[in-house]
């Protein structure tokens, strides 16, 4: 088995002073992508481990949750000047809105941003409400997938069925997360990841819980690399 780490981020700025928590400066984005080009990561879109059973020692997988505009203005030419993937993870119900769910500061993309993203980009599913899963009943989570489903086919829009769980959050006790499960299957849902902050080993045990890296603002590059190697990290 190989150690696949999958890192996560989320809101992007010019203001490298404010880099900190989910909003990460575009100066520290591109170190940090600079850095995974340099030292020889393969990067790969979730849709294409679905039927691997290997992978480059080196490999790594970028996601980003939430497709702001920040991310398309600062994240989408990084990608593209260091020739990295990445799988965007789109909260459908805010889509040309703002992030309401937080204190609806930062704008969402547009269809038109969403459809325009080129082939380093892979989208994938944040739900539609942006909710967490857990406090959702059988009929709201089928309800939640239903919306999104809808708005995927209506535009046209290519996404692959994986889910990131919003707050990473979804059903610990057994037989609630049996039955979340089912309706993940049921929904024809092939990945769902958590945060969790460990390094997956690939092939996945448990495609519905696999784990990120949670990347954040105030993290140095020596940090980020001892995260790329160790994933949480209990003495920074």
């Amino acid at each position: 088995m190989t150690r696949l780490p999958i890192l996560m981020y989320h809101n992007i700025t010019n203001i490298e002073k404010v880099s900190s928590g989910l909003t990460i400066s575009v100066q520290k984005l591109e170190r940090q992508l600079c850095h995974l080009a340099e030292s020889g990561f393969t990067t790969f879109h979730l849709s294409e481990l679905e039927n691997l059973t290997a992978i480059p020692q080196k490999s790594i997988v970028i996601t980003f949750d939430d497709v702001t505009d920040n991310q398309f203005i600062y994240a989408v030419p990084l990608l593209e000047k260091y020739n990295l993937k990445a799988t965007f993870f789109i909260p459908f119900g805010y889509i040309g809105k703002t992030d309401l769910w937080n204190e609806g500061k930062e704008p969402i993309m547009t269809m038109q941003k969403l459809q325009s993203l080129g082939t380093w980009i892979e989208l994938g599913l944040h739900s539609y409400a942006h909710k967490k899963y857990e406090t959702l009943t059988e009929t709201q989570i089928n309800e939640d997938f239903e919306k999104c489903f809808k708005i995927i086919e209506e535009n046209d829009l290519k996404v692959y069925n994986a889910v990131a769980y919003p707050y990473g959050n979804f059903p610990k006790k057994e037989s609630k997360k049996t039955l979340f499960k089912s309706v993940l299957e049921q929904n024809n849902i092939k990945m769902g990841l958590r945060i969790g902050n460990k390094i997956n080993k690939f092939p996945f045990k448990n495609p519905f819980e696999i784990m990120r890296i949670d990347i954040k603002g105030e993290d140095s590059l020596l940090k980020f690399k001892l995260k790329l190697r160790f994933g949480k990290l209990k003495l920074f």
